[in-house]
């Protein structure tokens, strides 16, 4: 869909406006998309953990269309090939998660996975194992406690699962993915004298910098896309893409703009909702990577954030966004556009990805791991 912003009108427009008024952020529907639209859609953005920009693009239409539902409803099943998608999902697979059900990651959608755990509680508690949520299974789900205490039961399972992998880097795969790409997905452009810098070229250097230091080191990585790919990539389609590769991690990086030249920094993000839920190993990848980055370089720590974007939702394996500083600032693109500078940010990822597989209790300080000696470690081995 087009990205719907400020200024424009029509019955898109209505439409949304018709949503965040059922959601008690506006007041009353209307054709166009005036300024109280866009501080509503902000609000929206950052009750859902994405991108706050007031545009209504297709993940933030998705997220509003899906919003329309609370759980009960509409009866919930598992539908191909377009399966149901919306809160209503999302609020039941966490419910099931909280007793103690595996129905993967809380994305919103009614997958086989969804429908597995259903069907699971529902021969628990003595009803038809169909796999559909309906008033029945509703009843059932209202009358009954949470069966587990004390931590969410697939974020515990996806930890231990983790550590049993062991702390070898060797044979582990991970999926570099370069943010943006594409002649019409440049990410943010400053231009600088007789050049100009993209995002787009930046990330994919920093990303072909990382392949090679952690093949080095033993790891299978692939890259979500080449230097020059023809057409831009959804999230949608690199969390796939990652997800068939049976990817261990996923790390995407980026760069960051703003129309204040002096906003600066690092900033990681991981997968997590406005209410707590949060993936356990994806939120520490993110605590290794922030720290690592900003030891190793003095960057200003923009700390780490929670965010349901798509390519965090639908990986089936930890996944962090990196956003290395921002392009529009002087100070920090002198430095981005350095290829040494680089190096060191690709060196604090290879330390924090080394770190994620080390046990915790026989974890090391920031800052501490010698990178060079990775390889060599896998020249004797």
């Amino acid at each position: 869909m087009r990205a719907i912003r400020r200024g424009d009108t029509g019955p898109a427009v209505h439409e949304i406006r018709s949503i965040l008024v059922g959601l008690d952020l506006l007041d009353a529907p209307a054709d166009l998309y005036d300024d109280a639209t866009e501080t509503a859609v902000r609000a929206f953005q950052q009750s859902r953990g994405i991108g706050v920009d007031g545009v209504v693009d297709a993940e933030t239409w998705q997220a509003l269309d899906g919003a329309r539902w609370t759980l009960g409803d509409r009866t919930l099943f598992h539908s191909v090939p377009a399966a149901l998608a919306g809160e209503d999902v999302r609020a039941l697979q966490e419910r099931l998660m909280e007793m103690g059900y595996d129905t993967g990651r809380t994305d919103g959608i009614y997958g086989a996975r969804t429908a597995r755990a259903v069907a699971q509680f529902q021969r628990e508690v003595g009803l038809t194992p169909d796999g559909s949520c309906g008033p029945h299974t509703m009843h059932a789900l209202r009358r009954l406690g949470r069966k587990v205490v004390g931590g969410r039961p697939q974020w515990l399972r996806e930890a231990e699962a983790f550590r049993q992998s062991g702390p070898n880097l060797m044979g582990k795969t991970i999926v570099i993915d370069p943010g943006h790409g594409g002649p019409s997905d440049l990410g943010v452009v400053v231009p600088d004298g007789p050049l100009r810098w993209t995002e787009a070229d930046l990330a994919f250097d920093l990303a072909a910098r990382l392949e090679g230091r952690l093949a080095a080191a033993g790891m299978r990585v692939h890259l979500t896309r080449g230097p020059a790919p023809a057409e831009p990539m959804t999230g949608a389609q690199r969390a796939e893409l990652a997800n068939n590769l049976g990817a261990d991690l996923l790390i995407s990086l980026h760069l960051d703009g703003h129309d204040n030249p002096a906003a600066d920094g690092v900033a990681t993000y991981h997968y997590g909702t406005g209410n707590g839920l949060t993936s356990t190993v994806g939120e520490r990848l993110a605590n290794l990577v922030q720290r690592e980055i900003v030891v190793r370089t003095g960057m200003r720590d923009c700390r780490i954030h929670a965010k349901t974007w798509e390519l965090l939702r639908l990986t089936r394996m930890p996944a962090v966004r990196v956003d290395f500083g921002y392009l529009t600032s002087p100070v920090e693109r002198d430095r981005l556009v350095n290829p040494l500078f680089r190096e060191q940010l690709v060196e604090a990822i290879l330390a924090a990805v080394q770190r994620m597989y080390y046990p915790v209790e026989q974890d090391v300080p920031t800052g501490s791991i010698d990178v060079r000696k990775l390889r060599m470690v896998l020249a004797q081995s």
